[in-house]
């Protein structure tokens, strides 16, 4: 805390100044800003149409806008910053000319509020660009300056004035000077006509156009003028024509697009038409109605004939068995048990009911009669003549199924003659089916596009619109006066701060007791502060000589030796009173004076002057007998020392000191001193040195010491 406190001791001490340089500084900001130009800034908001929210998302409106597509909003602020749009908009802004009210130190731009009017017609641009003067003498003349040139040209209101590269017409703008009757007209003024390369490098420079979010689609336009009127028309008009030509270009977008999906519908339909012709012609040629349809008929018969030859083959393979098997026992065919399931027709059951009967008949005959009995063998011609009835039925079945099997061989190798070909005429197909579709696809998609570019062609709406409007700024956005008059302050408060700091370690002084102890070993035996009353001087050192006393310092027959580095007279206040001090304690003290500096304020039996030249030629044991032999008298002896910087007996009488006491004086003393006593105590081997810090936590006002030095000057001016 101590330490903080030491460092701010320059700050509290040069705080007058702080507050003379901030003041200072605020006086020179205030009259900075009565002459600088102001800048306005003026800002709009133009929300971009976003295909995927809002409005334009609807399906209708997607249909009357179809170029809209979700915009990128850096692409869009760079169409804002282009060329072509910026010179479609200063093309509708009176800004090719500007005039100027010149005053000794600040030129006002006049826009609208001109007491003249200034028309121009140029056969080069060599005119423009030019600072134009002109002085009003009257209400009907004036002189015409050319940039640069002292000497003017003579002209009249409302008269032609011709002029390098062109003519003038310079008038007095009546409607103005109408509504305002103090308007002052005899001044001096200045004109530009400007270029449009120059009127979009100014607007260039202020102009600043970015997003308000990388994902929000709105972009903020801002334009700094001096003049508030220019900002504001000009970002107005700038989104305005941004609208404006969005819309131009969608129009003549649209415009060419159905001209050229026209054109491309009637070349897409000559080659539908040409591919529905090769459909035609191929399927005429080739008998072909539907071959799909056709091929699944025809696999279905195939099926199905396959199916009922499969039937009759196994029909067919029965009744052959059957045959052989009948044709093997033919002799026995009673005996035989044959499988008749091939051959399940009523008449061959029947006949063989009756063979059965016939046979079971015989039986019973022959139980009665012989074989050759007459019945018998009329039994026997009856299953005969059944039997081979049978057995010539099963042949002409066999027969029958065999003829219907080979037909529906030779039916199904006639069918699938059909196939033959057939994936040739599907892949011609196939292709020829492909084109028309593809010819068909593209008609459909450019008569779908066609409408919606004539939609789009007729609704001349934009969904790009601007949502905050630029108004006319009334305060300035720079110079702000009040951030401008507060850095001017704290530039003049850390400047004087950093001032006072540096003077402060330049001068490099004592200071106070830390500088001391920092800097030496040599220890600090008293701190006198600065004292103010001449009564309190008394006092003070009566306690300083009490503090020594008690520390040890004050012995019998003790001498001290007070001192100082630079001039004797910086401790001379030290010697007189710490001498009175002792006096006033009862002590009886001898003086000595190597100066003569203290002569006149002591007894002259108490005082002894070695101030005088021939003392130069004595020895330290000279002066150590001389001193000696008049301590016999007294209590102590006090050396009024010279500077040691001088060196003649200054070192001499410290070595012949009981106590050395080096004044410092913290205004006053360098703080490399201390380290020069230092080396000097260790070089000369100085007996028990101590400082005494002389005005110890004196802290004067620059403002004191300002006047302290303008007495002394006067004080040495006077005499």
């Amino acid at each position: 805390m101590n330490e903080n406190l030491r460092l701010l001791k320059p700050f509290f001490r040069g705080f007058p100044i702080i507050i003379l340089v901030m003041f200072l500084a605020v006086l020179s900001a205030k009259k900075y800003l009565n002459y600088v130009t102001p800048m306005y800034e003026s800002t709009a908001k133009l929300k971009l149409a976003d295909t995927e929210e809002g409005v334009p998302s609807a399906n209708l409106f997607k249909d009357l806008d179809v170029f809209a597509t979700a915009n990128k909003i850096a692409t869009e602020i760079e169409v804002l910053k282009s060329s072509k749009l910026m010179g479609k908009t200063i093309a509708e802004l009176p800004f090719n000319k500007e005039i100027y009210r010149k005053g000794d130190m600040l030129t006002v731009e006049l826009f609208g509020n001109s007491p003249i009017t200034i028309e121009g017609t140029f056969q080069s641009e060599k005119a423009l660009d030019k600072r134009y003067g002109l002085d009003v003498i009257s209400k009907k003349e004036y002189q015409f300056f050319y940039p640069d040139s002292k000497t003017g040209i003579s002209g009249k209101f409302g008269k032609p004035l011709k002029i390098k590269e062109g003519t003038l017409l310079i008038g007095l703008n009546e409607p103005y000077l109408e509504s305002k009757n103090d308007a002052k007209i005899i001044d001096k003024y200045e004109f530009e006509f400007l270029s449009n390369q120059k009127i979009l490098a100014k607007i260039d420079k202020d102009l600043d156009i970015v997003s308000v979010d990388k994902d929000v689609p709105v972009i903020r336009i801002n334009l700094k003028s001096n003049v508030p009127e220019k900002a504001a028309l000009f970002v107005n008009k700038l989104a305005e024509m941004y609208i404006k030509d969005y819309i131009e270009s969608k129009f003549k977008a649209a415009n060419t697009t159905v001209d050229f999906l026209k054109e491309e519908i009637n070349n897409s339909n000559k080659k539908l038409s040409a591919s529905e012709n090769n459909i035609q012609d191929f399927r005429d040629t080739k008998k072909i109605v539907n071959i799909r349809q056709e091929t699944e008929t025809d696999l279905r018969k195939i099926s199905q004939l396959k199916i009922e030859q499969t039937n009759i083959k196994m029909n067919l393979d029965a009744i052959k068995e059957l045959n052989r098997y009948i044709a093997s026992g033919k002799k026995n065919y009673l005996d035989l048990a044959p499988n008749f399931e091939a051959f399940t027709d009523l008449l061959s059951t029947e006949m063989v009911k009756n063979m059965k009967k016939l046979q079971a008949d015989k039986k019973d005959l022959l139980l009665t009669y012989t074989p050759e009995e007459e019945k018998v063998k009329i039994i026997d011609a009856k299953l005969k003549d059944l039997i081979d009835y049978q057995i010539e039925s099963i042949k002409n079945t066999e027969k029958s199924l065999q003829t219907k099997y080979n037909g529906l061989s030779n039916d199904i190798t006639e069918f699938e003659k059909v196939f033959i070909g057939l994936p040739e005429k599907e892949k011609e197909l196939t292709i020829l089916n492909r084109e028309f579709n593809l010819y068909e696809t593209n008609y459909n998609f450019l008569n779908s596009k066609r409408i919606d570019a004539e939609i789009a062609r007729s609704a001349k709406i934009a969904f790009h619109k601007i949502i905050t409007p630029a108004e006319i700024s009334k305060t300035p956005v720079s110079p702000i006066r009040s951030i401008i008059i507060v850095v001017a302050a704290i530039l003049g408060m850390f400047g004087s701060i950093i001032l006072i700091y540096l003077v402060h370690f330049a001068k490099a002084k004592v200071n106070d007791e830390f500088t001391i102890e920092k800097n030496s070993t040599i220890p600090i035996a008293l701190t006198t502060p600065f004292i103010k009353l001449k009564e309190k001087t008394k006092d003070n050192f009566l306690k300083e000589a009490i503090q020594m006393e008690l520390k040890g310092m004050i012995q019998e027959k003790a001498i001290l030796v007070i001192s100082s580095y630079d001039k004797a007279a910086d401790h001379l206040f030290h010697s007189k009173n710490l001498a009175n001090a002792f006096k006033n304690q009862g002590r009886k003290v001898l003086v000595i004076d190597a100066t003569t500096q203290l002569e006149g304020d002591f007894d002259t039996q108490d005082y002894l002057n070695f101030a005088h030249p021939k003392y130069l030629s004595h020895t330290k044991s000279v002066f150590q007998n001389e001193i000696q032999e008049k301590m016999k008298n007294y209590d102590l002896c006090v050396i009024h020392n010279q500077s040691i910087k001088e060196d003649k007996l200054a070192l001499l009488f410290m070595s012949l000191a009981t106590q050395n006491l080096i004044v410092l004086d913290s205004r006053k003393t360098a703080e490399k001193t201390i380290i020069n006593m230092e080396l000097i105590k260790d070089e000369f081997q100085l007996p028990n040195v101590w400082f005494v810090l002389n005005k110890a936590g004196y802290n004067p006002s620059v403002f004191a010491e300002i006047k302290n030095l303008w007495n002394k000057y006067i004080n040495k001016t006077n005499s």
